[in-house]
């Protein structure tokens, strides 16, 4: 698929991508719930049995039922429960059993299919990373919860994925843990895309830039190509104003300059080149337009607070 020029978030998205980090099989009896703890990944939970219900670490609640897949952005600290008022117990606190490498399984009660109680809960949970590169503004503007459910009409392109991550989830077969673990990025990134696509909610400011035809068009353009030395009279040649007009603009848009918003975008590709992916740090400088391995260094140091070896020896 080759990008619409006159669609820069749709370009964007093309770099998206999805990483389950751990999976767990999660069967809830009635009366019982699981409390996530806050953390710097994302959460998807999908409901393959059952009815119950989730609550935001702000005291949301929304019920969720058998088919419905549910993504937390930002990894809120939340509950899930079969039903309100039951007991609910610290994820952590489970005993786990393997199931294969990178899956375990955890609950509250026998296994849903061998005559428990129409109450039962049964649950397929993943902690994910995004990989969106340079699309780190995007995933702060997102809500707490996104949400997609089984009913007709509702995302048709997910709702045969969702029926197949239900036929996985009972299934018992060879390879099952693997399918659901593709599954589950599949949709979580289908959930993430239907939401740009219905105007990113209540979303503003760097979004409403990318809708802007001749403003959008600046900000691709510096996320395809962030280590051109760019200056203030190519992005306003690129926009088609003049440098005083494109620069009010974009500020008024993106709350900060145009030659500091390159620099922040530089370093938070840095950022994930160097932790993420363990590239040495002489490439990284020359890949991002840096002429010397020094002068990226004391940049990244200025912005972020420490230096690249430091982020490069976090993982």
């Amino acid at each position: 698929m080759i990008p619409n020029p006159s669609d820069p978030i749709g370009e964007l998205l093309m770099g998206m991508r999805m990483r389950g980090a751990s999976y767990s099989k999660l069967h809830l009896a009635p009366t019982s719930g699981v409390a996530f703890p806050a953390c710097t990944r994302a959460r998807f939970h999908f409901i393959a049995c059952g009815t119950g219900l989730l609550e935001t670490g702000t005291g949301e609640t929304m019920p969720v039922s058998c088919g419905d897949a549910v993504l937390l952005p930002h990894g809120g600290a939340h509950v899930l429960m079969s039903r309100a008022g039951g007991v609910v117990r610290p994820f952590e606190s489970f005993e786990t059993m393997p199931l294969c490498p990178g899956m375990c399984a955890l609950g509250t009660g026998p296994e849903v299919g061998d005559g428990s109680s129409d109450g039962d809960v049964l649950v397929f949970s993943a902690e994910m990373e995004f990989e969106f590169d340079t699309l780190h503004p995007l995933t702060a503007l997102m809500p707490r919860v996104l949400h997609v459910g089984p009913a007709p009409g509702e995302e048709p392109e997910v709702r045969p994925l969702l029926d197949a991550m239900e036929r996985e989830m009972f299934a018992n077969r060879a390879g099952t843990a693997g399918i659901l673990a593709r599954l589950a990025e599949v949709i979580a990134a289908s959930v993430v895309r239907n939401w740009v696509e219905c105007g990113c909610g209540d979303a503003t400011g760097w979004v409403a830039a990318l809708r802007d035809e001749r403003l959008g068009r600046v900000l691709a353009a510096l996320h395809r190509d962030p280590g051109r030395d760019w200056t203030l009279a190519e992005m306003a040649t690129a926009m088609g104003s003049s440098r005083s007009v494109f620069a009010e603009r974009f500020a008024a848009a993106t709350g900060t300059t145009p030659l500091r918003y390159v620099a922040a975008l530089r370093m938070r590709l840095a950022e994930q080149w160097l932790s993420r992916d363990r590239r040495p740090i002489d490439v990284v400088a020359r890949e991002l337009g840096y002429q010397s391995q020094a002068a990226f260094s004391r940049a990244y140091k200025r912005v972020t607070g420490r230096s690249p070896g430091q982020s490069r020896n976090a993982r």
